[in-house]
């Protein structure tokens, strides 16, 4: 404790999560005033950063007052039950976290902390919120869900940079006009779980909101006013009592995700099938019939609609793939409109970005292109890039801009040059998979940019490899794939690699396998199967009980050593 207390000292930093503390150390509310001996009372800073998640502890003392540059405090996982007034005193505050604790009220006091950004109070027992949070007009990220919460403060309507807000399971009757016309750029907005009868008219306002969850409530009907939403991707109203749609819903241009299951709809609207979805849930539903126009929504991936006293539908149709249900609606509309059916590439594109926004994941495998599109540096914070089976041949300076890009697909393209000019802004980057290219070179300092990579696939790329390829600075690596490299010997840097779990080195022309290999430790699969290894090091047999799977098919293996 005394370690981590000192290293506070001069970070402005401190993690006591997970300690099995009952109190906060008298230490931490005297903002480190006593230097201990030895330390550099010039190098101290006061504290900013404060996490105590996962303790047991039961009360925090007026004493915060003491941390008076305190940004981030996070409190979550304890056995509060109550906050001290003197959260209102910490005026540099932006994050506050006390999630999943027992308390019952936040205090008045809160509405001080005017510099607040992000709120959790989520999983308490709270029955209602300060009016005086009102004051706090940074609050863009608010989060009380699981509480028992009956109405929210019309205060919080001066909350005008709100962009998230949670209150998912409480028992909120109503959402006023006046909150939401506020809310303008609201992106987020989940209230599932709640006892809400209706939506509000004012809900068209907001036209920024990207995903709204309104399950499992009261609700009869959705305003004609829904149609101003028109950034919404997802629309969650399941467990509802909803018996009609408007037509405005047809003009959600971006929708890719409308979940209605489990209401009391005896039709789905005909304007409705202008929307270019990815899956629609109608399950358990009143629909004795569908429209054939459904059959035109060329872009769903998943209907959903079990649970329909559907009399029109075969159950084979209802239970089947979801292409062969759009396809038998299709036969059912007059020619002319059936060839309008068809899905370009452009469609494809267009849904995919739109899904991307909220999953944060983007997949344009096998669509035959030749360049990336523009349309994909519109989706945002990008996790997940999936370009694999294309025609690429280079890629595009856009693509530094993810700087949150984690996995990176580019199997089976055309790219003939390692992309080090890209590679220099993904730090973050932990799966690169470039198999199936015809990849000239891996420069020798071609990895020094992305250190935090697990998973790395260059299979195919014959003869890409430099002579010592430089895996020793890829610490972290955990699979390696070289299939097919026309290797004539392991990279001796493999051997410095602690962490890797799986190693293909198949069908390539080795003959030997390197002594080294028993330090491979954490190795659990190791493929040499279609080589030209006649002999096994004995040291290999070191390696048991961690290898589970050691393939050596294909090989003119004469003896096993000691194995």
């Amino acid at each position: 404790m005394d370690r981590i207390l000192k290293a506070a000292r001069t970070s402005g930093s401190l993690n006591l999560s997970n300690r099995s503390l009952r109190d906060v150390p008298n230490e931490v509310y005297k903002n480190f005033d006593e230097a201990g001996e030895g330390d550099k009372w010039w190098e101290a800073v006061d504290l900013q950063k404060l996490i105590l998640a996962h303790n047991n502890i039961e009360k925090l003392k007026e004493d915060l007052r003491n941390l008076p540059l305190l940004t981030v405090l996070n409190v979550s996982h304890n056995k509060l039950s109550e906050l001290p007034a003197a959260i209102g005193e910490l005026h540099m505050l932006k994050s506050l976290d006390v999630s999943f604790n027992s308390i019952m009220k936040i205090p008045d006091e809160i509405g001080s902390a005017t510099a607040l950004v992000k709120f959790d109070c989520s999983s308490n027992q709270l029955k209602e919120l300060p009016s005086s949070l009102g004051r706090c007009l940074n609050l863009s990220d608010f989060k009380a869900s699981n509480n028992c919460i009956t109405s929210l403060p019309e205060d919080l309507a001066d909350c005008s940079k709100m962009s998230k807000l949670d209150v998912e399971g409480n028992k909120l009757t109503v959402l006023s006009n006046n909150l939401i016309a506020s809310w303008t750029m609201l992106t987020e907005l989940i209230a599932s779980k709640n006892l809400l009868n209706g939506m509000p008219e004012t809900i068209g306002s907001l036209s920024r909101l990207i995903r709204l969850d309104l399950h499992q409530n009261r609700i009869l009907s959705i305003p004609s006013s829904i149609s101003g939403c028109c950034s919404l991707a997802e629309f969650y109203m399941g467990n509802n009592a909803l018996s009609a749609l408007p037509a405005e819903l047809g003009k959600l241009s971006k929708l890719g995700t409308l979940d209605l299951h489990s209401n009391q709809l005896k039709e789905y609207c005909v304007e409705a099938c202008q929307l270019r979805l990815s899956v629609l849930d109608l399950s358990n539903n009143s629909l004795s019939g569908l429209p054939p126009e459904i059959g035109k929504m060329t872009t769903l991936r998943k209907l959903l609609l079990t649970g329909n006293p559907l009399r029109t539908l075969r159950s084979s149709l209802v239970n089947g793939p979801t292409p062969a249900l759009l396809k038998y609606l299709r036969s059912r509309l007059p020619e002319n409109e059936d060839s309008e059916a068809s899905t370009t590439k452009e469609d494809l594109i267009t849904m995919a970005t739109r899904l991307s926004v909220t999953s944060k994941e983007l997949s344009l495998e096998g669509m035959n292109l030749s360049a990336i599109p523009s349309e994909i540096w519109e989706a945002g914070e990008i996790t997940k890039l999936d370009l694999s089976r294309n025609s690429i041949q280079e890629l595009p300076p856009e693509l530094s801009s993810c700087a949150s890009l984690q996995t990176l697909i580019l199997s089976r393209n055309k790219i003939k040059d390692w992309p080090d000019a890209i590679l220099t802004s993904l730090s973050s980057l932990s799966c690169l998979k470039l198999d199936n290219n015809p990849l000239r070179q891996v420069p020798s300092d071609g990895f020094k940019d992305i250190p935090m990579l697990q998973i790395l696939d260059l299979s195919y790329n014959i003869a890409s490899l430099p002579e010592n390829p430089p895996f020793s600075s890829l610490p972290h690596l955990q699979e390696l794939y070289l299939r097919r490299m026309q290797l004539r010997e392991a990279p001796t840097d493999i051997l410095r690699l602690q962490q890797l779990r799986i190693l293909d080195l198949s069908q390539n022309s080795l003959q030997s396998i390197p002594e080294g290999f028993k330090n491979l430790t954490s190795l659990t699969e190791l493929d040499l199967s279609d080589n030209n290894i006649s002999a096994l090091p004995p040291e290999l047999g070191l390696l048991e009980p961690s290898l589970q799977a050691l393939r050596l098919d294909g090989n003119p293996l004469r003896r096993y050593g000691a194995l």
